[in-house]
């Protein structure tokens, strides 16, 4: 039996969605959002948990049969992005925007509420679902904020996914892959303290600009002569501001970027290959340094088991050749990844570009927006991955 989605159910995922699009709210500020899942799952009948990583919520619904706990997550926040759309649900609130598509996300967990609801035993067949609406995927770490706060412990989650609409993937196909599909996301501040001088008498200083400059060119060695080449890496140096007089060598420089790695290994090792570097040279030309290394997310991987109960799902929705590879992998980052460092899951790309209809921007773009079809298509499949995976463990 295919978990459809019925007409007035398409209607209504439109709908939250262009509500929550309009009123859009910014990473742990998701308190309209929040209330307005909180009112759904009331008018549902469901039990649940507010305030959990300050403006999450979470809702467990039991099948009333043993068997595993699924946890299936939405993200809530949106992007201080200003919206250039003619759209009527364009945000109201100028300089924030939903430009990644969370507010889609969060309706379509909405839907499955609401679905499982009306009926509960075809896609719970056995054990429980957790739903999960988290703050702050946008670089506030929503989803290891509630890890903290014990979601899984509380809840014995044994497995976990999400989905996410893909403006790189025409509407009607799925992304999924095995392993690694999206990177971890580091951030590195590298100051530099030489000694200062007139800039017509150099031998009297220590030049950070030239330390700098070095540092910046040697720290793609790392990815070039010390990474695996079939082990992605990216080490990119966004920010070089130092001085502000054309005769005078400043004292400090600083440099501000950003590392990507998909594989643990690399995600481990990483940190110690750009301290070495950064040290060595500057050790070598006479300067000081110090190395601010931040870690926002780790690398997205799935579990191969998991990816293929997501396949299994999308060919039975969407019939063959709906699953693809093609434009999934990707060196963002998604704080998912820290539910799959805890437990088995999938994290996969619901389709949501139509070329036909102009929805070809990408995310984080200020003329973002999606092909609404998606919405009934991703509820679609992940109905019958939940079943799938409840029947089958």
């Amino acid at each position: 039996m295919k978990l459809t989605v019925t007409d007035s159910r398409t209607r209504e995922l439109i709908r939250y969605r262009r509500q929550i699009h309009k009123h859009p709210e910014l990473r742990y500020e998701e308190n309209q959002t929040a209330g307005f899942v909180i009112d759904h799952l009331k008018s549902l009948g469901l039990s649940f948990q507010d305030k959990i990583a300050k403006t999450g919520v979470v809702a467990l619904v039991d099948s009333g049969k043993p068997g595993k706990t699924l946890l299936v997550r939405a993200d809530m926040d949106a992007l201080p992005i200003f919206e250039e759309s003619k759209a009527e649900y364009k945000s109201v609130h100028d300089g924030v925007m939903h430009a990644c598509g969370h507010d889609a996300h969060t309706s379509i967990l909405m839907g499955l509420a609401s679905d499982i609801k009306e009926d509960i035993r075809s896609i719970l067949p056995k054990g429980k679902v957790l739903l999960v609406f988290q703050p702050a995927e946008e670089g506030g770490q929503g989803a290891d904020k509630m890890i903290e706060e014990g979601i899984l412990e509380k809840y014995n989650v044994d497995a976990a996914l999400a989905l996410h609409v893909w403006n790189h993937i025409p509407v009607g196909k799925v992304g999924v892959v095995d392993g690694p599909m999206m990177a971890a996301v580091d951030e590195f501040t590298i100051t530099i303290t030489g000694i200062s001088g007139h800039g017509a008498m150099p031998q009297h200083t220590v030049d950070p600009i030239v330390v700098g400059a070095q540092i910046v060119t040697a720290l793609q060695t790392i990815v070039s002569r010390n990474t695996d080449p079939l082990d992605s890496c990216v080490v990119t140096v966004g920010s070089f501001h130092s001085g502000n007089a054309f005769n005078v060598i400043p004292e400090t420089a600083e440099l501000k970027g950003t590392v990507r790695t998909y594989s643990k290994k690399m995600f481990e090792e990483v940190p110690g290959k750009l301290e070495r570097v950064v040290n060595g040279i500057a050790s070598a030309l006479g300067a000081k340094v110090s190395i601010h290394y931040e870690r926002t997310n780790q690398p997205t991987i799935n579990d191969p088991f998991m990816a293929n109960i997501v396949r299994k799902a999308s060919l039975n929705i969407l019939g063959a050749d709906s699953v693809t590879e093609e434009h999934t992998k990707s060196m963002g980052g998604e704080d998912f990844s820290a539910f799959l460092m805890k437990v088995p899951g999938c994290y996969f790309f619901v389709g949501s570009m139509n070329e036909s209809k102009g929805l070809i921007h990408p995310h984080h773009s200020s003329k973002f927006d999606i092909d609404e079809d998606s919405l009934s298509i991703g509820l679609s499949v992940l109905k019958e991955a939940i079943r799938i995976y409840l029947e089958e463990n």
